[in-house]
């Protein structure tokens, strides 16, 4: 499991530099992320995707709960109430309802999520709009305190803002 720390660079350069630090350090390329101003020269530099600037993931999880749920409860409606074939309820149609509802759920709401900026980069946007970048990095819970210190020696021009708990393994 990794942790995301947080920190906010004053420009590119300093941005450069502390991903070089970084790589010294042995943290992947893959988990370094940057978010800057839209029009930043971002050369050299790996930029966030939308997993990680979207709420992209929790909106399909949500999407996800709420088809399942919408589609057992019609599946239970239309077993029950307007059987298939004889008289008997189908109550196949709950499973086979609740798994349509929830690919559609999750893709519905997967749709609105990738257009929503993520809740957790919110506290960040002033900064950003002003022309800091934020550094995003992801490492190995036992490696947190080193890299946090390591940073705050090499980078005083650098702000720590904090640290997410729980990063998912795959961006």
């Amino acid at each position: 499991m990794r942790r995301r720390i947080y920190w906010l660079l004053p420009d590119v350069a300093s941005a450069r530099r502390t991903v070089d630090d970084l790589l010294l350090a042995r943290i992947s390329e893959r988990h370094i992320h940057f978010v800057a101003k839209e029009g930043t020269d971002m050369t050299g530099l790996h930029e966030a995707n939308l997993l990680q600037t979207s709420d992209l993931i929790r909106s399909a999880e949500a999407g996800l709960c709420i088809g399942i749920a919408t589609g057992a409860i019609l599946g239970a409606v239309l077993a029950v109430g307007f059987p298939i074939v004889g008289d008997k309820p189908q109550w196949g149609l709950i499973g086979v309802l609740a798994i349509v509802g929830a690919v559609f759920g999750a893709w519905a709401s997967s749709m609105i999520g990738i257009a929503t900026p993520s809740d957790r980069l919110k506290r960040f946007q002033p900064a950003v709009e002003a022309g800091q970048l934020l550094l995003m990095v992801d490492v190995p819970r036992s490696r947190v305190r080193e890299i946090e210190q390591r940073l705050q020696s090499l980078h005083p021009e650098a702000h720590f803002e904090g640290e997410e708990k729980q990063v998912l393994a795959f961006p």
